[in-house]
């Protein structure tokens, strides 16, 4: 999901679902927030927590691990096939959500994180049985680019981001590490979002900066298997395209000069090839088109990868294209029959669980990993898919429904996934 950038110096953190749209004037915060979000749902319509027990059933997190970037007591995981498996070979489903506010909170000049950090607020989410906590990363945040205020990036965005990292797996969690916002202009977002800085959710990473940052995080976490790098969070390079699918899926994976985006841009390959040059071994997840909601062209384009560790991320909202059961068995079952599918963002905007409830089932009937958006209380789920109203936990209506869906779980057997 797509965080837009606050152009006024007010204290503003918008908070839209899904893809690039462009942000209204600004107001104060709150209202700012909803404006993004009814826009972003708008477009996507025109074009187109957790449960208590979980870990009486998922394996038990390894009793060590071995990178340097955080490492500690996480669930080491890496690819079998086409399931995850932790590090004595036992199928791993993930089932947790994303946390929010390190991909714009640096590049606003507010700080690092949007709401707590310490042991406490991440003790809250492991009493909940969350096994997974999705992390967006800001690149010139990460990279310490000029234009970034100093007290929050370079070194002092990276030291909070692995004692972050290092606070989950030391509760057992997997942290999956996604890269956000990145550079390069881009006007096809309204001129609001054509800066070439980091300040809002591009169609494809630059090269220039994206590289680097994954050369960086893949250093800094080599090693610690209870680590995923989730390579860019929601790709569309078929919107800078006129919807030309072929280029848009050419592009995906190339990079280079890609119709529309008048960057050069970062493709899959080269972005696993940065990552696989520095050694870490870690599983990478790579997003579809369309916001990550299409992998129609996953399996026929997917990056060569010399340690075979790749995923399918997959992102899932009422408001998307691919929303119900048919499409899901027409687009996703094929890929989840080919490699591990990680549903790295499910939700809807209504604050109900009339969309996750099927969702949420049809996933678990094959095995499949998912983190719902998103573990903040900026929204109170109002205007999007906020989880909580406090950093102890507590639901808002679309979260008790995410909780009573995972509550209802029973244990998975380790047959084949259908």
């Amino acid at each position: 999901m797509t965080k837009f950038p606050s152009a006024a110096a007010t204290r503003i953190r918008p908070r839209p679902v899904g893809d690039p749209l462009p942000p209204c004037p600004p107001v104060p915060r709150p209202a700012r927030r909803r404006q993004a979000r009814v826009a972003k749902i708008a477009v996507l319509a025109a074009g187109a927590v957790a449960g208590i027990g979980l870990y009486a059933w998922l394996p038990s997190p390894h009793p060590s691990a071995r990178g340097t970037g955080g490492a500690g007591t996480g669930l080491q995981v890496r690819v079998a096939g086409n399931e995850l498996v932790s590090a004595s070979g036992q199928r791993v489903v993930m089932r947790g959500v994303d946390r929010s506010g390190t991909e714009y909170e640096c590049v606003q000049g507010h700080g690092i994180f949007d709401g707590p950090s310490g042991k406490t607020s991440v003790t809250a989410m492991r009493s909940r049985g969350i096994n997974a906590v999705r992390v967006p990363l800001n690149e010139a945040c990460w990279n310490g680019q000029s234009y970034v205020n100093p007290a929050y990036a370079g070194a002092r965005y990276r030291a909070a981001i692995q004692a972050y990292v290092k606070l989950l797996n030391a509760s057992g969690m997997v942290a999956i590490l996604d890269l956000h916002w990145t550079d390069g202009a881009y006007a096809g977002n309204s001129s609001a979002c054509s800066s070439a800085d980091a300040v809002c959710q591009k169609p494809m990473p630059d090269a220039a900066q994206a590289v680097p940052f994954w050369r960086s995080v893949a250093r800094t976490f080599a090693g610690n298997d209870a680590v995923i790098f989730d390579l860019f969070n929601e790709p569309y390079p078929e919107q800078a395209d006129a919807g030309n699918q072929t280029e848009a899926w050419q592009c995906w994976r190339n990079g280079g000069n890609c119709p529309g985006i008048p960057y050069p841009a970062a493709g899959m390959q080269t972005l696993v090839n940065a990552v696989r040059s520095t050694g870490a071994s870690n599983v990478i997840m790579l997003g579809g088109l369309a916001w990550s909601n299409d992998l129609t062209g996953w399996l026929s384009h997917q990056p060569a990868d010399p340690d075979h560790n790749l995923a399918a991320s997959w992102h899932s909202y009422n408001f998307n294209a691919c929303n119900t059961k048919s499409c899901w068995t027409a687009q996703i079952t094929p890929v989840i029959a080919k490699v591990p599918v990680i549903a790295g963002e499910i939700g809807e905007n209504d604050c109900a669980d009339t969309y996750i409830d099927p969702l949420t089932s049809w996933l678990n009937s094959k095995s499949t990993s998912y983190l719902a958006w998103a573990w903040d209380t900026d929204s109170n789920c109002a205007t999007g898919p906020g989880l909580i109203t406090s950093y102890t936990g507590s639901p808002t209506p679309y979260g008790a429904g995410y909780e009573a869906d995972l509550h209802a779980l029973a244990p998975t057997p380790a047959s084949h996934r259908r």
